[in-house]
């Protein structure tokens, strides 16, 4: 069947009619659009080469259309993994394998050879390297020869040797040419037939060389600001282009690479019925015990032209010099762009030739574009702004990202990296350091300032406020007058206070700041930072209380709540204390009372001391009555401790302002 494949595809290649590229589209994802054209007689196929890597993305996109006929079908030859192109053959052909064990994969075959002046024919039992001294090993193959003979072959002194089955020959024929072509990089053939005679048109995606822009902008003080655009085109297709209608698009639409030129197979599972199973034996355990018992936009603005008030930096001298050269190149930009989508393309009106191999530079946009010359300061660990212009794109067209070389003054002035900028969009650029200004920054942060007060269910919230400054000190050396754009990172816990940004973008405010010649001036940058803080009212001491109720931050309202509170918090301070001190008399009676026990333990031994002993008792039973009173107090101060601690969370719970 292979061969017959094989014989039909040979067939085709002699009689295929050619169909050559006719349009290129390079896109920035790493894939072209290919269009080709061409005439197909009838009973002749078209025939389209690629490269192997390519069949992917040949088979997921081609579209074919037939003029004055019908497209009958689309055939290639099966790329089969060599894996399983061997494991069919049954043979294995490992690096540097030696004849006889190779001739050993066909032990029972039929073989002949020439061997020391003699044909010699017989069947294949074994092959094998024998050792030999030294480390050597000579080559040995085992035959049944035609008498019946076993024979002991030395491979390594026959010559001629040919497998006598044709079928076996042709698989080994078929196995090296499996690892041949696996090896190959040689282009794959698509064929497609029509039903007759027709103008065959075929379009498809292929991986492609990323085409890449790059600028250059000639600045001027009094002049218009041109934009000059190269597109880099690199023809890595293996072909030559002869007069392409070639288009270059900024854009990056979705591509994947899909597996569908390698055929899959799945691995089946086996599945049996039970009566083709054989029946095993089962081993029973030994009863142990009886029955019974239990176990996760910022848009910008469109700006047409120079912004307004924009502000141009001048060189202060008597007599204005001569107008500086445009650096542009004298070139004829001869290309048609629209807006394909959401992409946008430039399409050269004329045709592009480029061998295979080559790389082209074509130019693409040479137009007036809308510029403020200024500086620009972003980072804070350098002394020095940066030399910047503001781009605004009125070319009516999408920019495609690239580097820009800027020219001022007839000059070189520096280099910048701009990203796709849509039309009627505006972007920074800088392309050099300012050495004749310099930049300092310092911080401060200030004290917290209450803003508000809440009270909810006994809980107070508070809210307060943390200033944040940023004293920028600008020094303008040179004398001449310059604008400088601070840009001041966003914070997201942070709240910009003042000055008025002149300008937001996603990550940083803008702030412009006109610079005198030979002065300097500061830019002050004042942030605050909202703190949210919640405290229980009960666990506040009367100090605290105290605090909040002469604080100018709460009504007066609140503060009279805050007062029964504090007044309440007072009663039940003035019982503990209460209770404090007569706890301190029980104690200090208690100890008094263990030192009379003492002592009339001691006078009861000595004779002659019973009046002393008499005071000592009656001292005693007086302490022991001022005890009974103490513990009752202590009594009453405990239930009126408990009803105003009581009447203090009730007061507390319906706390609301």
């Amino acid at each position: 069947m292979k061969q017959a494949m094989a014989v039909i595809l040979a067939a085709a290649m002699m009689q295929a009619a050619e169909i050559p590229v006719t349009k290129v589209v390079l896109y920035k994802n790493g894939v072209a659009y290919y269009e080709r054209m061409g005439q197909v007689r009838a009973g002749e196929a078209a025939r389209l080469d690629f490269k192997a890597t390519e069949m992917d993305d040949v088979l997921k996109s081609l579209v074919v259309d037939a003029s004055g006929a019908g497209v009958s079908r689309v055939r290639y030859e099966l790329s089969e993994p060599l894996q399983r192109k061997l494991a069919e053959q049954g043979i294995q052909i490992p690096a540097q394998t030696a004849l006889a064990p190779l001739l050993d994969q066909w032990k029972g075959a039929r073989i002949e050879m020439k061997y020391r002046g003699e044909t010699l024919a017989g069947t294949i039992v074994s092959g094998r390297l024998a050792p030999l001294a030294n480390q050597a090993q000579r080559q040995e193959l085992t035959l049944v020869a035609e008498g019946g003979e076993l024979r002991l072959v030395d491979l390594d002194a026959a010559t001629g040797l040919k497998l006598s089955d044709a079928k076996l020959q042709q698989q080994l024929m078929d196995v090296l040419a499996a690892m041949a072509q696996s090896r190959s990089r040689d282009k794959r053939a698509v064929f497609i037939d029509t039903t007759g005679a027709a103008k065959l048109t075929a379009r498809y995606l292929v991986p492609a060389a990323v085409w890449k822009s790059s600028y250059r902008l000639s600045l001027s003080d009094t002049g218009d600001t041109m934009l000059e655009g190269w597109a880099i085109v690199d023809n890595a297709s293996g072909e030559d282009w002869s007069n392409v209608d070639l288009t270059v698009v900024s854009g990056k639409p979705v591509s994947f690479i899909s597996r569908l030129y390698e055929p899959k197979f799945l691995q089946r599972p086996e599945a049996s019925l039970p009566e083709e199973m054989a029946v095993s034996p089962m081993l029973y355990e030994g009863a142990l015990r009886k029955s019974g018992e239990s176990r996760d936009e910022l848009k910008a603005k469109a700006v047409g032209g120079v912004a307004a008030g924009a502000f141009r930096m001048e060189m202060a001298q008597s007599a204005p010099p001569p107008p500086a050269p445009m650096m542009m190149s004298a070139v004829t930009v001869n290309t048609a762009a629209r807006e394909v989508g959401e992409l946008f393309e430039y399409r050269f009106s004329t045709p592009v030739t480029a061998k295979k191999g080559e790389s082209m530079l074509l130019p693409f946009v040479q137009q007036k574009v809308g510029a403020r010359k200024l500086l620009v300061y972003s980072d804070r660990s350098q002394l020095n702004p940066r030399n910047a212009a503001e781009i605004s794109n009125i070319t009516g067209k999408t920019l495609d990202g690239g580097p820009l070389t800027v020219y001022q003054g007839g000059g070189y002035a520096g280099e910048a990296l701009m990203e796709t900028l849509k039309a009627g969009d505006k972007r920074l650029i800088s392309y050099a350091v300012d050495q004749g200004t310099r930049v300092t920054t310092n911080f401060d942060s200030g004290a917290a300032m209450l803003r508000s007060v809440k009270a909810q269910r006994g809980v107070l919230l508070t809210r307060s406020t943390l200033e944040a400054t940023t004293t920028y000190s600008i020094d303008n050396v040179d004398a001449k007058e310059k604008t400088l754009l601070v840009e001041h990172p966003v914070s997201a816990d942070q709240k910009l206070v003042k000055p008025k940004a002149d300008e937001t973008s996603a990550n940083h405010y803008r702030f412009s700041v006109k610079l005198a010649p030979k002065a300097a001036q500061k830019l002050v940058v004042v942030e605050e930072r909202e703190m949210e803080e919640s405290v229980m009212v009960s666990s506040m001491t009367p100090d605290v209380l105290l605090t909040w109720t002469q604080s100018k931050a709460i009504s007066t309202a609140a503060k009279q709540q805050l007062q029964g509170v504090l007044a309440k918090k007072s009663e039940v301070a003035a019982a503990d204390n209460e209770w404090k001190r007569v706890e301190g008399q029980m104690s200090e009676i208690s100890r008094d009372q263990d030192r009379l026990r003492q002592n009339i333990n001691t006078l009861n031994r000595v004779e002659g001391q019973q009046a002393q002993v008499t005071r000592y008792a009656a001292e005693l039973a007086k302490g022991d009555a001022q005890l009974a009173q103490l513990r009752d107090r202590q009594s009453e101060l405990r239930k009126r401790r408990a009803a105003l601690e009581t009447e203090l969370n009730a007061m507390i719970e319906k706390l609301e302002f």
